[in-house]
């Protein structure tokens, strides 16, 4: 997987240049003039929703990045944003960071610093998809799991021993044993205390 970097710019020359620089580094590039742009080829599936990282101007026309922003979010954007501002955007940018952003780039940027942080954003595209890659084969798991099997794994993370949970559910301490194993073996945990931290992660 090689995240693509998307820009969004309404300055062509500006848009331009950071397309080449990336290119010029081997980075997959994807540029639009405006935020309405992608917005309106995401929401008609035009351009996939594969792992991928977003550049965005903070201020653009008609339809501004932090609108941008906000509309992606309402949409489940999942993926890192970094916004290139000018020196007077800084405080709205520092803002935007708190309401999710990633990161954010002033204008003018020296040219390896960007590249550095464009790169480190892709690498946290590539272990948010692993990590919900992961989530995913957890959730299919553990709807798998039999209505007895659902019964332990409760019990197990109520912090039950065998012998407690025999006696709650009615059934013998070794038939216990053997749900256990099977709910270890499907949820792919070692012990009770990774079962109880990845459903914390995964389970909901």
């Amino acid at each position: 997987m090689n995240p693509t970097v998307h820009i969004v710019d309404d300055d062509e020359d500006f848009r331009d240049g950071l397309a080449w620089l990336l290119d010029s580094r081997g980075l997959p590039v994807r540029s639009w003039r405006s935020g309405d742009d992608f917005l309106q080829a995401l929401r008609a599936d035009r351009e996939p929703w594969g792992c991928c990282v977003l550049l965005l101007d903070i201020r653009m026309e008609p339809l501004s990045g932090l609108a941008t922003f906000e509309r992606l979010k309402a949409m489940g954007w999942p993926w890192p944003v970094l916004f290139l501002t000018g020196h007077g955007d800084v405080g709205m940018a520092v803002a935007a960071v708190k309401q999710g952003a990633w990161d954010f780039l002033e204008k003018p940027f020296q040219n390896n610093l960007l590249v550095d942080r464009v790169e480190a954003a892709r690498q946290a595209a590539l272990a948010l998809q692993a990590g919900s890659r992961e989530k995913l084969e957890f959730q299919r798991a553990l709807a798998g799991l039999s209505a007895r099997e659902r019964e332990v794994l409760a019990e197990l993370l109520a912090g039950h021993y065998n012998k407690n949970i025999a006696e709650h559910l009615g059934i013998t301490a070794r038939t216990v044993e053997f749900h256990r194993a099977n709910i270890f073996e499907k949820l792919q945990v070692q012990s009770a205390v990774e079962l109880a931290h990845r459903m914390g992660l995964y389970g909901q």
